[in-house]
């Protein structure tokens, strides 16, 4: 299924309100939701989609980045459905339902619909999702040219191999919370002066999960994780820039009895380069000419991100000039195109001289060739009163 515009999945303007989407996402979560469409694979596709779309653009940090990057700033790579951000095509039902059942109301349930976690069975993934973790990566222009693949070691929290994520020793290791009866939640009820209030609020005997270990693991105390660490292999596209953050999505810290783990953000930084400066998606660099180079002409070496060029030098450039090297600049991170190089030229004058050299630099200045004619000083004067006006 090709990938859709988020803001058209949902039906809703790009500066719709955080309101106005979270009511746009309820409205297709119900039109297509499983149990109103039953064996119906494309509706489930589309209930997928708007759970992606809404993941998306109800995080102010994921829609900055998407407004900014397209699916770039979410995958890695435009329309690619990669490793980071969104869902990725990775998100089971499970997931969609313990990440948002909670706008409908009640533990999961979608408007009177109890498949697909809408009681306690499912419901403690959302409790138990676990924390994301920050990274780090410095590139190179080089790197950020053609795009890298990285790996980290992370030190993090990993599902106990003992328990394999329960928190329970051995199997049948849990049972329905006798406080909340498996619901996850209690209700208080207190006598105020405007009458009897209720408040549900997550049951403190089994933190919202609904069931109780009654064995609990040795190796992690039933909590289901240990700490650990986990190599990750990052594909980083091209063309990001510095302050860029992307996300892949489950590389996170490992959630308590088999939640959700959380995601891994990785935050781009750049090295600056020796010659070359970035702007935007163009790279500068600064050319100092000799005199005689820029009054004769010749062919210098330009140094680029795929390695050094020659440039042709006509004879009488002027200090000033730029010189434009067409798609020797970086790629954009949404794949539309390549930026320039830009050559700033400028012309060296050497602070001392020999006596051989100041003969002959006497010599030129009575050369008519090296006295600036009439169209050199008007351009000059036209220039400078520019400043002024």
């Amino acid at each position: 299924m090709e990938k859709r515009d988020y803001y058209e999945v949902l039906g809703v303007d790009k500066k719709a309100s955080a309101d106005e989407i979270k009511k746009a996402y309820r409205k297709k979560a119900i039109q297509y939701h499983p149990d109103r469409n039953p064996g119906d694979k494309e509706a489930e596709e589309k209930f997928k989609e708007a759970a992606e779309a809404y993941d998306v653009l109800s995080n102010p940090d994921k829609r900055a980045r998407y407004d900014q990057f397209g699916f770039a700033g979410m995958s890695g790579a435009a329309g690619n459905g990669g490793p980071f951000g969104g869902f990725g095509g990775g998100m089971s039902m499970d997931d969609i339902f313990s990440m948002f059942g909670d706008i409908f109301g009640g533990r999961g349930g979608f408007g009177g619909f109890s498949g697909f976690g809408g009681g306690g069975a499912n419901a403690h993934s959302r409790y138990s999702r676990g924390s994301d973790l920050r990274v780090k990566v410095k590139l190179t222009l080089q790197e950020v040219a053609t795009g890298v693949e990285k790996k980290f070691k992370l030190k993090k929290y990993v599902p106990c191999s003992h328990c394999h994520g329960t928190g329970a020793e051995g199997t049948g290791g849990t049972e329905t919370c006798p406080t909340c009866k498996g619901t996850g939640s209690v209700v208080r009820t207190q006598q105020t002066i405007l009458g009897t209030m209720q408040t549900r609020t997550t049951c403190p005997t089994c933190g919202g999960e609904g069931k109780v270990i009654k064995n609990k693991c040795k190796e992690c105390a039933g909590e289901g994780i240990v700490y650990g660490e986990e190599v990750v292999t990052v594909k980083i596209p091209a063309g990001v820039a510095e302050g860029m953050q992307l996300t892949m999505s489950g590389k996170g810290n490992a959630g308590k009895h088999g939640g959700m783990p959380g995601d891994l953000l990785i935050y781009i930084e750049e090295e600056p380069d020796k010659e070359l400066i970035r702007e935007d998606n163009d790279l500068i660099y600064n050319l100092l000419l000799s005199v005689p180079t820029a009054a004769l002409g010749g062919a210098v070496e330009i140094p680029t991100v795929d390695g050094k060029v020659k440039v042709k030098i006509e004879p009488g450039t002027q200090p000033g000039k730029v010189l434009r090297l067409r798609g020797k600049g970086l790629p954009n991170v949404n794949g539309y195109g390549t930026g320039d190089l830009l050559v700033n030229v400028s012309v060296y004058i050497p602070e001392t001289l020999t006596k051989e050299e100041k003969k002959l630099m006497e010599e030129w200045d009575k050369s008519e060739s090296f006295k600036p004619n009439t169209s050199i000083k008007e351009k000059i004067f036209r220039k400078f009163k520019s400043l002024f006006d």
